[in-house]
């Protein structure tokens, strides 16, 4: 392992935490018998606090993996932000999807894997990390609207919640491949720096204005809202407390960032 490679690993070791143990979470899963989700929940908060934990103790600072992952004392406050929200929810659905019948232990996975996606999206760096936090994110959070297959509205949920984002996804790709055709750069820097040096081509800003507009999709800003209503109402109420919270703070985080 080259001193590189390591030390991008220690600075995104939260995130790893997070994706080895979603994949980890659904083997036990699997083997848990009827008390699956009870378990698997109680591991999920267990090991997103665990990567909080490690976060706040000793996250580091610096940049990773290319320039495309940035770790800093921004990053490290909107993480924390998200992971809060993740736990939080995760203890609100308890007793919920227990009611509702959506009690499946593939429910507290999807909410780490979104949670991960989120994180992702706060320290990215890169048009491309950015990309892959941000569908990360969107797929999980599209099974999570429509995890009650018995109720109609959370399937209605879910496929609007689909269709709109592949929407909001495909803008954004559009206008990453934009910048990356005007500029010869998909690092924020990069980019930056293009546009401080005069360069602002007319194909340049409207790629740009393509990337803010899939984000403003996550945050539900005007005019890219029509899908907030429909998916709150038909999603189970605390997959509608996720969505309100942790997807804006971590679209928000990489607003400011930019």
């Amino acid at each position: 392992m080259t001193p590189e490679l390591y030390s991008s690993l220690t600075l995104a070791t939260p995130e790893l935490i997070i994706a080895l143990g979603a994949l980890a979470l659904l083997m036990v899963g699997v083997y848990s018998g009827p008390r699956a989700n009870t378990t698997v929940t109680g591991l999920a908060v267990a090991i997103l606090i665990g990567a909080g934990a490690w976060m706040l103790l000793f996250g580091g600072e610096g940049k990773a993996f290319g320039n495309s992952f940035v770790s800093d004392p921004f990053a490290h406050f909107m993480k924390f932000l998200t992971l809060t929200g993740s736990v939080v929810t995760l203890i609100m659905s308890v007793g919920f999807a227990k009611a509702e019948k959506f009690d499946k232990f593939e429910y507290p996975v999807l909410i780490m894997l979104a949670t991960l996606g989120m994180m992702l999206m706060i320290s990215a760096n890169d048009m491309i990390a950015l990309y892959l936090g941000f569908e990360l994110q969107s797929l999980a959070l599209y099974v999570v609207a429509a995890i009650n297959r018995d109720s109609l509205r959370s399937t209605e949920a879910g496929l609007k919640y689909f269709v709109l984002g592949a929407l909001s996804s495909g803008m954004m790709l559009y206008g990453i491949s934009l910048v990356y055709g005007y500029t010869g750069n998909t690092d924020f820097d990069a980019i930056a720096a293009a546009l401080a040096g005069g360069e602002r081509q007319l194909g340049l800003v409207f790629g740009l204005v393509f990337v803010m507009a899939g984000l403003a999709f996550k945050v539900s800003a005007v005019p890219f809202h029509m899908w907030t209503p429909d998916v709150y109402e038909g999603a189970p109420t605390p997959v509608t407390a996720f969505f309100a919270a942790a997807p804006k703070m971590a679209a928000m985080a990489l607003l400011v960032r930019v």
